[in-house]
């Protein structure tokens, strides 16, 4: 049975919640077993279809992949991000496409990213019964605007910018927000200041869970690697000597092996 929001709300400061991102039906039936929340994230622009940032990402992408991750699960609750230009113009725009999302999904959230700007796009989302996401910090969407991938709230200003955005958040209505690459110091006040769960990636231990993309978890991108990105493998490595491997055999004439052979 599906873990709701009312479950997920209920973990706060209680149990830490576990989050991962899914693409794929063979990733998110293997997280459905280990995660609370799965977010198919708009970086699937980058771990599926090699570019830069996450700017390229289109809707159609979102919905096909997120499709697919819903068909999986039977457990965790499947968040979809909204991709860039998708809500940014008018709350009515972030409403159709929502629904769009949900409606060809079947997911159970959607993810936006946040200044302080967009908390009135999310308070509209919520009136109109969708479940929100909120998202603080590091925006990937903006990372041409910024500079690149780098740590935001590092100065008062700034800081207390985020601290307000999710304050604001939180009245809105959202159901958690995920707090991205800002000061451990920042992130934990943000989490005990909220009643809602906070999910950390590159923030804070004592946020109510964690996410990451499970391509950076398993090490498939060796490539990109911020600072807050652990690998606890190493795939890409392992793949490259089975290709290896089954490239060999094949020259060799080992493969296929008996086995796989049908005989009389």
């Amino acid at each position: 049975m599906t873990i709701s929001i009312t479950q997920i709300l209920q973990k706060k400061s209680r149990e830490k919640i576990i989050c991962l991102t899914a693409y794929s039906f063979p990733i998110a039936k293997i997280l459905d077993n280990h995660c609370d929340i799965i977010l198919v994230g708009d970086s699937l622009g980058m771990a599926i279809y090699g570019h830069k940032d996450t700017t390229q990402t289109t809707l159609e992408m979102m919905i096909n992949h997120g499709k697919a991750v819903k068909k999986a699960c039977e457990n965790a609750l499947i968040v979809v991000d909204l991709p860039i230009n998708t809500y940014e113009n008018s709350p009515a725009q972030a409403l159709k496409n929502a629904k769009k999302v949900i409606d060809e999904t079947g997911c159970d959230a959607i993810k936006i990213e946040t200044s302080q700007d967009l908390v009135p796009t999310a308070k509209f989302l919520v009136e109109n019964n969708i479940n929100v996401m909120g998202h603080i910090g590091l925006l990937p969407q903006h990372v041409k605007e910024i500079g690149g991938y780098r740590y935001q709230g590092r100065d008062a200003n700034s800081a207390q910018e985020i601290f307000s955005t999710a304050l604001e958040l939180e009245k809105a209505g959202v159901f958690s927000v995920v707090i991205e690459a800002v000061p451990a110091e920042l992130a934990t006040k943000i989490s005990q200041s909220l009643k809602i769960p906070t999910i950390g990636i590159g923030a804070s231990a004592e946020c109510d869970g964690q996410v990451l993309v499970i391509d950076d978890l398993l090490g498939l991108n060796q490539e990109f690697k911020p600072k807050f990105v652990t690998h606890y493998e190493n795939l890409s490595q392992k793949i490259n000597e089975a290709v290896k491997n089954f490239s060999l055999d094949v020259k060799s004439k080992k493969f296929p092996f008996e086995n796989n052979l049908l005989k009389k």
